[in-house]
């Protein structure tokens, strides 16, 4: 079929590539439509309960991820210099588009009362302008008289503080953004080179911002890295200018694909698609090394025995033997290795992770994709080209090389109990480090410590206990049941009281702070009543929470106020709201974290009565998390199944179906050995090396006992000779295609994120295994097993 299926090829190559020319045109239209993604990547699915939860918050009470804060360090900020300078770059930021909305110092209300009209009015604590140092000093003793901004605005032990910007939902979802916080950064550089301050910048707009402009670089970086690479390697082994472009145009077509694919899809680029174009680029030259490799030693080997008058006589006809040799042979060789890593891709497409969905569903067609792209290009294009010279064949017979296989061909025929002992030692040293690996992952996560934004985020985590958004909702189940029951405020203070105990958690807000403000306020200011109102308290306060907006203010801190208080409850008064920020703990201690709090919780409000819901980003991250993680579990025993039954249908027999899972299941043991043992933990992009190196490490046990199938009937059904056979035969295109493979991961070690850097080293780590695996230990299992068989018969 194979043999026919090259002639088709051959016969109407001029057609077929017309065909895939005008499909590579429209494939790059389309990949030039594919943009970057502007929102959180969903990890998990929207029947979800937590998904519901966080999606019926944000109806009620909008984002609660849009706050971009801007932090400083000093102790002069109540100088006259700093302090305008502060509160310029307060005014300047303002006018950012996205900027919809600061809290911070110089923009900080109190609270008046007026016994005239019973009124608590509202009045900003510094004016509006240039301020002298009297005035920014009457100003500060105000401020610092109200308690409720310490650990809020300001921290008083380190002279930390915070500026808050709440950015536009729409914007911070858009390209817009990139614009945004361009601008952001230029007025904070600004105050910085005025002032000689360091400024910190945090918060999940800023965060998810830069982190997607870096995946666009990397994107890019990469593939042009895996693409030079690549054409260094082909140029090394074939010593032809023609080969290597053919190869190159191979993957880069295959690139076009996938992102088109994505477009067609509707699919942006994330942190995980972004992968896609290098892994095409990688995957898809070993396709080209084994059609190449193929066609060099059948050109050998019809030509072995030929005057060069004969050839030059015969040299088309010689070719196309050749060629249809080459695709006869290596057709299907190419079709189950595309076919197993595609599976080692696509089962991602059966997890539940939108993400994880997207990333399988792109990978697994266009790998696919790449097999056909290389079984029409490759042959089509070489009909038209030269015969191979001396030179381009070389390599077939590289001493060093087949002295290695020599050597790999005695250890795996004589050594066979050395080999078994050896491998046993090994496996039981990584399952050791398998026991000790975790599972942890953080909202920042991937981020090199000494990175900016690290080293930002841990800033805000020491001064004011984290910025990722934690929300609880405490349902009364009856209307006006926070406002009118005196109990549930004392009930809701109390569990904001015991979050504020957390090291992890900053102070919640709350309507009970609101009110707590209120109370001072009503007390003429006295920051000693910064407490909870008592039951007598209320009646009077009631009287005046009913606030009017202050003249000087123009009522629009007035109503800030107000909205701020409204904000923390829902429209019938019946559910409250307490907003917490923490610190990004990781999800190794989040759990434990989250069950203190529902413990406090159960004890404060007994589910009868009371519906208490946790959510907001952390809570959505903890479950996407945990989420993303079983889903890679799941795909990874979905990849072994289905190649295993894969392996069954090529080669049909059980043995060597056995044969064929140890070299594959030995290299990813090792590997979860070593992350053990160096202390990586377990989080998604770690979770997803096993499922992409299973994969691709599967393509060499395939290569190898199609090879040695094929050889087995010419060598009598020997199996010794025909193992001997097979490792000299395909043991080169195996370990090209091995080094073509682990420098193409290695790149990804040059990354500014931590799970791809991981990416590239283990998944190197684990082709290395597994091209020693596969060398070494499956012909010693072919051998031992047929020598096994043989006995009982």
């Amino acid at each position: 079929m194979w043999k026919r299926i090259g002639s088709f090829i051959l016969k109407n190559r001029v057609i077929l590539l017309i065909i895939l020319a005008v499909a590579t045109g429209i494939a790059g239209y389309w990949a030039s439509k594919v943009g970057l993604s502007y929102e959180f990547s969903k990890a998990i699915p929207t029947n979800n309960p937590v998904n519901i939860a966080y999606q019926e918050f944000k109806k009620k009470y909008g984002e609660d991820g849009n706050m971009l804060v801007v932090g400083i360090q000093t102790d002069q900020l109540f100088s006259e210099k700093i302090f305008n300078r502060y509160q310029q770059l307060q005014a300047n930021l303002k006018k950012v588009p996205g900027v919809e909305d600061i809290i911070s110092v110089p923009n900080a209300i109190a609270l008046v009362k007026d016994v005239a009209s019973q009124k608590l009015t509202v009045h900003k604590i510094f004016p509006s302008g240039a301020l002298t140092q009297a005035q920014i000093d009457s100003g500060a003793g105000a401020f610092q008289n109200f308690p409720f901004y310490q650990g809020f605005l300001y921290n008083p032990a380190t002279h930390a503080y915070l500026m808050g910007l709440r950015m536009n939902k729409q914007v911070i979802n858009s390209g817009a953004r990139d614009a945004a916080i361009a601008a952001v950064k230029k007025e904070v550089a600004a105050f910085t080179a005025a002032t000689g301050i360091d400024v910190k910048l945090s918060g999940l707009p800023y965060i998810r911002t830069v982190l997607a402009a870096r995946i666009a670089h990397e994107m890019r970086y990469f593939l042009i890295a895996s693409i030079v690479l690549s054409a260094v390697i082909l140029l090394l082994f074939f010593r032809s200018f023609s080969s290597m472009l053919l190869s190159l145009s191979v993957v880069i077509i295959g690139v076009l694909f996938s992102m088109a694919t994505m477009h067609l899809f509707g699919y942006s680029i994330t942190l995980l698609t972004a992968l896609i174009p290098p892994l095409i680029v990688v995957i898809g030259i070993p396709n080209c090394i084994y059609f190449l490799n193929k066609f060099h030693t059948s050109w050998s080997e019809l030509t072995e025995n030929l005057s060069d008058a004969t050839i030059r006589a015969n040299n088309k006809t010689l070719k196309m033997q050749a060629l249809e040799h080459m695709v006869s042979k290596m057709g299907v060789v190419t079709l189950f290795c595309n076919l197993a890593a595609a599976v080692g891709f696509a089962v991602f497409a059966l997890t539940k992770s939108e993400i994880l969905q997207e990333f399988g569903a792109v990978a697994g067609i266009n790998i696919m994709l790449l097999f056909f792209i290389s079984l029409l290009l490759i042959p089509a294009v070489l009909s038209f080209l030269p015969a191979p010279k001396t030179r381009h064949t070389k390599y077939l017979h590289n001493a060093r090389l087949n002295r290695w296989l020599d050597r790999l061909e005695k250890w795996s025929i004589h050594n066979r109990k050395t080999i078994y002992a050896a491998t046993v030692i090994i496996l039981v040293v990584a399952t050791m480090g398998i026991f000790r690996l975790q599972s942890n992952a953080h909202m920042v996560d991937d981020v090199p410590q000494n990175d900016k934004i690290y080293t930002d985020l841990k800033f805000f985590e020491r001064n004011f206990k984290g910025v990722m958004p934690l929300e609880i909702l405490v349902d009364t189940r009856k209307k006006f049941g926070v406002t009118r029951n005196f109990n549930n405020l004392v009930k809701i203070d109390s569990l904001a009281q015991y979050l504020a105990s957390q090291p992890e958690i900053a102070r919640p807000l709350s309507i009970t702070e609101g009110l707590k403000f209120a109370k001072q306020a009503f007390y003429e200011g006295d920051s000693t009543n910064y407490s909870m109102p008592s039951e007598f308290d209320l009646p009077g306060l009631a009287e005046y929470l009913n606030m009017n907006n202050s003249p000087a203010t123009g009522g629009k801190t007035g109503s800030t106020f107000t909205k701020l208080l409204s904000s923390f409850m829902d429209s019938s008064r019946q559910e409250a709201r307490i907003s917490v920020n923490m610190a990004d703990v990781g999800s190794h201690k989040l759990p434990g974290l989250m069950d203190g709090i529902k413990k406090r919780i159960s004890e404060l409000f007994p589910p009868d009565k009371y519906k208490v819901t946790l959510t907001g980003t952390t809570i959505t991250f903890l479950e996407g998390g945990q989420f993303i993680i079983n889903g890679l579990k799941e795909s990874i025993l979905w990849a072994f199944l289905l190649i295993a039954l894969c392996m069954l249908y090529l080669f049909k027999s059980v043995r060597i179906l056995f044969c064929s899972l140890i070299p594959n299941i030995i290299p990813l043991a090792i590997t979860a050995g070593v992350m053990g043992w160096a202390g990586i933990p377990l989080k998604p992009s770690t979770v997803l090396i096993f499922s992409v190196a299973l994969g691709i490490a599967i393509d060499i046990t395939i290569r190898f006992l199609v090879n040695y199938k094929q050889e087995l009937p010419n060598h009598q059904n020997q199996i010794e000779a025909t193992v001997v056979q097979t490792i000299h035969s395909t043991g080169i295109s195996i370990l090209y295609t091995s080094m073509v493979l682990i420098a193409g991961f290695i790149i990804f070690c040059f990354s500014n994120f931590g799970g791809t850097q991981a990416l590239g080293w283990l998944t190197s780590l684990t082709l290395i295994t597994a091209t020693f695996t596969n060398l070494i230990l499956l012909p010693a299992l072919l051998i031992s097993f047929s020598k096994k068989q043989q006995g009982k018969r």
